[in-house]
C-alpha cells in the first residue's frame, strides 16, 4: 500500500496560543477508508485543513504524494504548481456547505474545478453532467444553490469536487444536517468510491457512522493528541475508551432496586449497558 498521507510530530497553534493539535505522528495509505473521531474541539477539523493544505503545520513535518507540504513548498513542484496537482489529487467537502458554494448555479458549482484543470469545454459539461446525475442533483442544476435545502446543498458540495475526480476525498461532519435518507445516500456513496479505489477519511462524531463508513478509526482526546489508531470495530466496541474521550457519556437512573445505565452519544443516540453488558 502506498503511503499518501505522512504527518510526523505535527502540532498546530492558532493565534493567540490555543493549541489545535499536538505532536501528532500518522500515515494513511491509498484506498484506506479512516475516520477521524473526537469529541468538539479536540482537533479533527484542523487536521483536515493540515490534509487538504489549507493551514500547514505549526511544527513537525507533513508530507503528502512524497513531497513534503510547506507554506513555501507549495508554490513549485518541479516543473508543476503544486497547489494545482494538490488540488487534482485532494478534495475537500466541508462541514457547512455555504463555505463551499460560491457560483450562481448548481452546474456553474460543479463545473467549477474542472474549469480550472483547462480540459476542453464538452469535457467539462461531461463532467459536471455525469457528476450530477450520479449524485441526483440534475433538476437543481439551473438553481442557485443559496435557495437549496441544506441536503442540497451537502450533495452540491460533494459533487463539486468528485467532478474533478480526486484520489482523496476528505469530509467534515459527512452526515451533519442531513435527513435518515439523505445519510443513508451518502454512506453507500462513500462504500461505492471506496470500491472505486478512492481514499476516504471523514471527521465524525456520529458514532452510527463509523463502521459503515470506515475500518480504521482514529481518536482524538481533548488535550488534542492522538490517543487511539486502531480498526473501527475495535474501538466501537471499547465503551472505556469512548467514554475517557467524550465520545459518550453514562447516564444512569433507577427501576426499584434495579440500576439502569444508558451510554449516550453526542449526537443523541445511545448505547445500553446491564451488568456490564452493552446492548
Amino acid at each position: 500500500m502506498q503511503t499518501i498521507f505522512d504527518l510526523r510530530k505535527v502540532s498546530y497553534t492558532y493565534p493567540g496560543k490555543f493549541d489545535a493539535l499536538r505532536d501528532v505522528s500518522l500515515t494513511v495509505g491509498t484506498n484506506e477508508q479512516v475516520a477521524i473521531m473526537g469529541a468538539n474541539g479536540s482537533g479533527k477539523s484542523t487536521l483536515l485543513s493540515i490534509l487538504d493544505g489549507l493551514i500547514f503545520p505549526t511544527s513537525g513535518e507533513f508530507y503528502a504524494f512524497g513531497n513534503r507540504v510547506t507554506e513555501d513548498a507549495f508554490d513549485t513542484l518541479e516543473d508543476n504548481d503544486m497547489s494545482r496537482y494538490f488540488r487534482k489529487k485532494v478534495g475537500f467537502v466541508f462541514q457547512n456547505p455555504d463555505v463551499q458554494l460560491f457560483c450562481s448555479t448548481v452546474l456553474d458549482e460543479v463545473a467549477f474545478g474542472p474549469l480550472q484543470m483547462d480540459l476542453p469545454k464538452e469535457e467539462i459539461r461531461k463532467r459536471a453532467e455525469d457528476v450530477m446525475a450520479m449524485v441526483g442533483i440534475t433538476h437543481l442544476k439551473g438553481r442557485a444553490p443559496h435557495t437549496l435545502s441544506g441536503g442540497e446543498k451537502k450533495k452540491v458540495c460533494i459533487a463539486s469536487v468528485l467532478a474533478v475526480n480526486p484520489d482523496v476525498l476528505l469530509l467534515d461532519e459527512p452526515t451533519g444536517g442531513l435527513d435518515p435518507r439523505s445519510q443513508l445516500w451518502l454512506i453507500e456513496l462513500l462504500q461505492e468510491l471506496s470500491k472505486a479505489g478512492k481514499t476516504i477519511i471523514s471527521a465524525t462524531h456520529d458514532l452510527d457512522i463509523i463502521e459503515q463508513i470506515s475500518a480504521r478509526a482514529i481518536v482524538f482526546g481533548e488535550d488534542h493528541t492522538i490517543k487511539v489508531d486502531d480498526s473501527s470495530r475495535k474501538i466501537m466496541n471499547d465503551l472505556e475508551v469512548l467514554l475517557a474521550n467524550n465520545l459518550i457519556h453514562r447516564h444512569m437512573h433507577r427501576h426499584g432496586d434495579l440500576v439502569h445505565q444508558h451510554l449516550h452519544s453526542h449526537d443523541m443516540g445511545h448505547r445500553h449497558e446491564h451488568d456490564g453488558e452493552r446492548h
